[in-house]
């Protein structure tokens, strides 16, 4: 691809970011904490169990750490700009290290390590390895103090379980070296989840996602191509699901996953890991013709029994 070409697609990218910042500024949110949650949640479900498909699209065009780090740097320039149109408090030096050093671990080191361990484990096994991030989130919060209930256990086994259940059969476990890497990639977005919540971050959530996303996307970015990734012909499905995955998938689903980090408890936050997967499965049937199988009714009965477990303890903690 020419700098020529690359340089039309970013304009096109940026025209497409502004029209959605347009878009956005006229929507209305619920104005109750449970119509928030209940908002977000949908986002992140759907928005990260429809990257598997957008993702498996562009990499026909894009290498894969490039792909991930092109996006979210995209994604946090134009979600950047949306923020300031809305002129909110400006973050000072301190706010701006913590919410790069949140980004670093979400989209820098969490998202790299996916896609090295990718390269030699297959999407199942890589699915149920993915899914320890509720389970990494919550031993994190005891190890700080936080007190975890016993049911918030009895939740994250049962989402354990639909996942592993989920991915029966899928193939091959993999290298130790690539499930290795991506438990790394798992620790690394629960730990960054953890510092989100702790870490004195912009008070603006935009601002503040904006910059983790943009900072841990340049970071990515980087290192892709500092290890010799270069993109190939674009097409156009290649194309359109790069945008896609850059406003659905990165600049939606991330203010979102960042509002149940600041309002939720770490299992409810971390549930879309169970979730997503059942997500990708039913997108796969209804658009791919990929069959269902009863492992996958009995996964999906485990993982909404997970979600709706961990919705009880969630209010309880609220009162």
């Amino acid at each position: 691809m020419s700098f020529r070409s690359f340089r039309l697609f970013v304009r096109a990218a940026a025209r497409v970011v502004a029209a959605l910042a347009r878009v956005c500024a006229s929507v209305r949110l619920p104005q109750t904490r449970g119509g928030r949650i209940a908002l977000s949640l949908a986002v992140v479900y759907f928005a990260w169990g429809s990257t598997y498909l957008g993702v498996h699209v562009a990499l026909e065009s894009f290498p894969p750490l490039l792909l991930s780090g092109l996006r979210n740097l995209f994604a946090g320039i134009g979600l950047f700009g949306f923020a300031m149109r809305r002129r909110p408090p400006l973050p000072n030096l301190i706010e701006v290290r913590n919410a790069g050093i949140v980004g670093t671990m979400l989209v820098g080191v969490s998202s790299g390590m996916l896609a090295y361990g990718m390269r030699t484990v297959g999407t199942g096994p890589a699915a149920v390895l993915i899914a320890t991030v509720p389970l990494f989130a919550t031993l994190i919060a005891a190890t700080t103090g936080s007190r975890i209930a016993r049911g918030e256990w009895a939740a994250i086994a049962l989402g354990l379980a639909g996942i592993a259940v989920l991915s029966h059969g899928g193939g091959a476990s993999g290298s130790p070296g690539g499930s290795l890497a991506i438990l790394c990639g798992a620790l690394a977005w629960a730990g960054g989840a953890h510092l989100a919540s702790r870490l004195t971050l912009p008070s603006d959530l935009f601002v503040a996602t904006a910059l983790q996303i943009g900072l841990g996307g340049a970071i990515s970015t980087t290192a892709a191509w500092i290890a010799g990734e270069r993109m190939g012909t674009l097409h156009f499905l290649p194309a359109l699901a790069f945008v896609y995955l850059m406003l659905i998938g990165t600049m939606a689903a991330y203010v979102a996953y960042g509002y149940l980090i600041r309002n939720t408890s770490p299992v409810i936050a971390s549930s879309c890991m169970y979730v997503n997967p059942v997500v990708a499965v039913a997108l796969g049937a209804l658009l791919l013709g990929e069959p269902v199988t009863s492992s996958t009714v009995v996964a999906t009965m485990l993982i909404l029994a997970s979600v709706g477990l961990s919705f009880v303890f969630d209010r309880r903690r609220a009162r």
